[in-house]
């Protein structure tokens, strides 16, 4: 029976990759994350309505935006109900949804830099909430359903700067960008079906609760590091 309870070493294992999984999506996307090359490029020359690339633009740019994806990590981590799943990622999903279109759509000019401090700051929140560290700083802590639907807003006018970069055509403008938000929600079903294997998986082998602390400490660092890195951009340009 010995060989059936996992080891400390075993645990160690579990948390060091889920560490590392979240500092290469990270560093990996530093420079990726946005819209740039080929795919800007096309963006930018075409000229009509193009449902299927929108779509397939739209996935992969949820897929390597690592902001988003660290921020959902937070968000699904302690959830142990599909439904409960369901209903925060469709909460995320409506806001984004909502900004991205009207920002998009109506011209809305915001800073991105100030707009991605605030994502990164965002992801610090949820670590910070899964620590129960707002319970301490607040006598009320928000409701985490409002606080997902109104961080989606902000992700959502983040991806909106990114497209407002770009010189697109207005020819078929609306159905794109539908299109490409459709494609942002497939990005975001597939990694996060990716994120509860990992997170599930960690759960059976044990050891989620001992060290789920410096998985969401090791989160809250990256948020600020995303938002000091934003900061200085603001600050430089």
């Amino acid at each position: 029976m010995s060989n059936l309870i996992p080891t400390t070493n075993q645990n160690n294992t579990i948390l060091y990759f889920c560490v590392a999984v979240i500092l290469l999506l990270f560093m990996g996307s530093l420079y990726a994350h946005g819209i740039a090359g080929k795919d800007a490029l096309y963006l930018q020359q075409n000229s009509g309505q193009a449902t299927s690339i929108f779509i397939y633009l739209g996935a992969k740019h949820m897929i390597t935006g690592y902001d988003h994806l660290l921020y959902l990590c937070g968000v699904i981590f302690f959830l142990f109900r599909l439904k409960e799943v369901a209903i925060f990622v469709s909460l995320f999903a409506l806001g984004h949804s909502i900004t991205l279109l009207i920002g998009v759509l109506s011209g809305l000019q915001v800073n991105p830099f100030l707009v991605d401090a605030i994502i990164g700051l965002s992801i610090v929140y949820k670590a910070l909430e899964n620590l129960d560290g707002l319970k301490l700083m607040l006598k009320v802590p928000p409701n985490p359903k409002i606080a997902v639907f109104s961080f989606g807003l902000v992700h959502g006018l983040g991806l909106a700067t990114k497209l407002q970069e770009m010189s697109l055509s207005m020819n078929g403008l609306v159905f794109n960008i539908i299109s490409f938000n459709i494609g942002v929600e497939i990005g975001q079903l597939v990694a996060l079906l990716g994120a509860l294997i990992l997170i599930n998986a960690w759960r059976i082998q044990g050891g989620f609760y001992n060290h789920s602390r410096i998985f969401n400490l090791t989160l809250m660092l990256f948020g600020f590091l995303l938002a000091f890195y934003q900061i200085i951009g603001y600050f430089l340009t």
